[in-house]
């Protein structure tokens, strides 16, 4: 007979394997209309879903994205290919980063790659790439999880009331996933600022705060005037 530990230990294991990616051979080879592709997100990445009624990705969504520059403008109502594979990271990403970290990070790859005729690489075979690096990635993260789990499982053995004890396992085991995330976005963002802005961003913020500044001067002295 299974214990409760081992229960839970498959059942993680059973979630993480229900996370479902969309493989470059099932991305369309054909244009479609907005509606075709909320339809191939929603059936592609339904596993991911946390509610049966969650939208993965609307119309407003997608034309946000046109509209803030994280996407090209479809072709006479349109969306190709390579608007997919944007649309497959966006989607991926935007649950960790910002809109404006997630346009940061394609808009090189959009400007260089979209609709690309280079014989060495285009838009499709940097997705290949990735995709063929995170299936690698899911069964050193589920090992990972289950380590956690464990180590989870050892705190708290001084707590007497066994509900209580349970309770704060699993909180700690939250916890220990949340850090996890949290020190990885920090890193993501780290190199967002360092590399991709290349120290752009810290300047931008100090002629925002002189722009501000001068304002306030101005507004002070038009006051004094008065």
């Amino acid at each position: 007979m299974s214990s409760p530990n081992s229960r839970y230990v498959r059942i993680i294991i059973e979630a993480l394997r229900k996370i479902d990616y969309i493989k470059p051979a099932d991305i369309p080879n054909i244009d479609l209309y907005m509606d075709q592709v909320t339809t191939f997100m929603d059936k592609h990445l339904e596993s991911s879903k946390r509610y049966t009624e969650d939208k993965l990705l609307t119309k407003t969504m997608i034309n946000n994205y046109t509209k803030n520059s994280l996407l090209p403008p479809p072709e006479k109502k349109k969306y190709s290919r390579d608007h997919m594979i944007l649309l497959i990271f966006i989607y991926y990403l935007k649950n960790i980063i910002s809109i404006s970290d997630i346009k940061c990070i394609l808009e090189p790859l959009s400007d260089s790659f979209f609709n690309s005729k280079d014989e060495d690489i285009d838009l499709e075979g940097i997705y290949r790439e990735v995709f063929e690096m995170e299936k690698e990635q899911a069964d050193n993260l589920c090992k990972d999880v289950i380590r956690k789990f464990e180590r989870a499982r050892k705190t708290f053995s001084n707590v007497s009331n066994q509900e209580e004890r349970e309770y704060l396992k699993k909180f700690a085991f939250i916890c220990m996933l949340s850090f996890d995330v949290y020190m990885k976005k920090q890193i993501i963002e780290s190199i967002i600022d360092g590399d991709l802005l290349g120290g752009r961003q810290g300047q931008s913020e100090t002629d925002d705060r002189k722009q501000k500044s001068a304002k306030a001067a101005d507004a002070k002295h038009g006051q004094g005037k008065a």
